[in-house]
């Protein structure tokens, strides 16, 4: 018989690459890992795991049992959803891992709903870059992720996850005042091909965007200045530092007195905002009036 536990050492395993980094997510040690995949390997007698270079990865019986995996987590996320239901689950905790604008725009309104419709829920909130909070998902420090798609991001076909899509927002281009492209209605991107840009770092969901934007328009942009807080990246390009392309939300509420906001003419770029659970997960009584509000907030976000 195999032991469940040990199913999800194996997909910590195969999600971080290393033993190692396995057991800081499950906050136990690489020896107790090592022994608990030595048990797995001897409940299902073959061998789950190869050496490559200083990491790790699945063998072919190990992919299968991967798959196998997320079915039999999931139906025990289910199983602990329809227990919950039973025994009433009014009340209790919830982490969410989310991006900050994404914490503006939908997560602060939510929880003000459900504190008047839902008081027995109480919600943790984690600040997360748009990339970061689906790790946190899947490694069990959060039970729900506010997230972006982003190069890289488990597909919506991840056996690991139920996705909900909430909203999809345009980048606006960010120019200094007196900039020669401010007084157009659009922004041809190309345009902006020798320009300094301000971006994000490498890794930022909003850099991807960035990037392929630009690759898109025909060529690769000159970042010059880096920050992750679209605060400090309009105040730089106000300073004259360069310019930037900024998710729409991130821009409400900004002194924006020293730069100019446009459209991007052609192939907008956007950024895909959705929420995640642990597959099985979504229905679960604590889970599933968030995830509502997080859908009716998002329905209320101006389209322009």
């Amino acid at each position: 018989m195999i032991d469940p536990r040990r199913l999800r050492i194996l997909r910590a395993v195969a999600d971080h690459r290393t033993v190692t980094a396995a057991a800081a997510a499950l906050y136990l040690t690489p020896s107790a890992v090592s022994q608990q995949l030595a048990a797995l390997e001897q409940e299902t007698g073959h061998a789950l795991l190869t050496r490559s270079g200083r990491g790790v990865r699945l063998t072919a019986a190990g992919e299968i049992l991967l798959v196998h995996a997320h079915e039999v987590l999931a139906q025990l996320e289910r199983a602990e959803a329809e227990l919950a239901a039973y025994a009433g689950g009014a009340a209790g905790e919830v982490t969410v891992a989310a991006f900050a604008t994404g914490i503006a725009e939908v997560l602060a309104p939510a929880i003000a709903r459900l504190a008047r419709e839902r008081p027995g829920i109480r919600l943790r909130v984690r600040d997360a870059e748009g990339d970061q909070s689906l790790p946190l998902l899947l490694d069990g420090e959060a039970d729900l992720a506010l997230a972006v798609e982003y190069r890289g991001a488990p597909g919506a076909d991840d056996g690991r996850l139920s996705v909900l899509p909430l909203y999809a927002e345009p980048f606006d281009a960010v120019l200094p005042s007196g900039h020669p492209l401010a007084d157009l209605p659009e922004v041809p991107l190309a345009d902006l091909s020798d320009a300094d840009w301000v971006g994000q770092y490498p890794g930022n969901p909003c850099h991807d965007v960035t990037l392929l934007a630009c690759e898109l328009a025909g060529f690769q942009p000159r970042f010059v200045h880096s920050s992750d807080d679209f605060r400090a990246v309009t105040a730089l390009v106000g300073a004259g530092a360069g310019v930037a392309l900024v998710p729409r939300s991130a821009l409400r509420g900004m002194d924006l007195k020293e730069v100019q906001v446009r459209p991007v003419s052609g192939s907008t770029p956007t950024r895909r905002v959705f929420a995640a659970t642990r597959r099985g997960a979504e229905s679960h009584p604590l889970i599933a009036p968030i995830l509502a509000a997080l859908s009716r907030e998002a329905g209320r976000l101006p389209t322009h």
